[in-house]
């Protein structure tokens, strides 16, 4: 019960890592409020959760949505203890692609500006909405989804790694700001994991990433929810603006 009575928003909470979470920290006692745009799915994961749990549907590139369903939460439990920024999406593509000296194709900018709005104007609109209820409080922890590839680099993933790096670079610069107020701010950076999104992948391409891993394996949702419950928790209470990989041991390589 690390998290008892407290109230832990989630976005991106009805599917993968996000689900995983909500599902830990409810065993752990917490108040899990889901936010995803995915309705349907959100509500059969609140339906598993501890009875004082709930879903709203949001888009988190929506501000006024965003600050509506924050200040919403903050009033119907009177505190907000812990964000998860976990929403995100992925638009994979090329900066360019050239054969034979001509341009084939390349990344859109709709695919580019699509991906910075969900990955890191979500996280700072979310953010930015909820700090001041931590402030009146005098505490919270704040903890942002990052990727290894926002540390290491990938092929095919411009605008997911810009995200990714910019949410690293906006961890640190909130924990130097917030650290005053009581306020921890953390990211988790995932290598390699089986949620959703990778199951529409070819089975050599799923090959290929477990063979990058020195575990040998794809990491599971469960293990990165646990690397949030421990940030999440008091037993992290000396830890912030730091970046947890958990990737199993992988590098990424071109």
């Amino acid at each position: 019960m690390r998290l008892k009575e407290r109230v832990c928003l989630i976005t991106g909470g009805a599917a993968g890592i996000g689900k995983a979470t909500a599902e830990i920290f409810s065993r752990e006692g917490a108040k899990v409020v889901l936010a995803d745009v995915n309705e349907e799915a959100g509500r059969i994961v609140v339906r598993q959760l501890a009875p004082e749990s709930r879903f709203d549907c949001v888009d988190v590139r929506d501000r006024k949505s965003v600050q509506s369903w924050v200040d919403e939460v903050a009033n119907r439990y009177g505190r907000v203890d812990v964000l998860v920024n976990n929403a995100g999406i992925l638009r994979d593509s090329l900066l360019v692609k050239m054969k034979d000296g001509e341009l084939i194709k390349q990344m859109s900018e709709e695919d580019f500006d699509l991906v910075v709005a969900v990955n890191l104007r979500g996280v700072f609109n979310c953010t930015q909405a909820i700090v001041p209820h931590m402030v009146r409080q005098g505490c919270g922890v704040i903890l942002n989804a990052t990727s290894i590839v926002g540390m290491d680099g990938n092929l095919g993933q411009t605008n997911y790694i810009a995200t990714k790096a910019g949410v690293i670079g906006m961890t640190k610069a909130w924990a130097r700001e917030l650290g005053r107020y009581n306020i921890r701010v953390n990211a988790v950076a995932p290598g390699f994991t089986a949620t959703e999104i990778l199951s529409s992948m070819p089975e050599k391409i799923i090959k290929a990433m477990e063979d990058r891993t020195p575990l040998g394996r794809l990491g599971h949702p469960g293990e990165i929810a646990n690397a949030y419950l421990f940030l999440a928790s008091d037993e992290a209470s000396f830890i912030t603006g730091a970046v947890l990989r958990v990737d199993g041991g992988m590098v990424v390589g071109t």
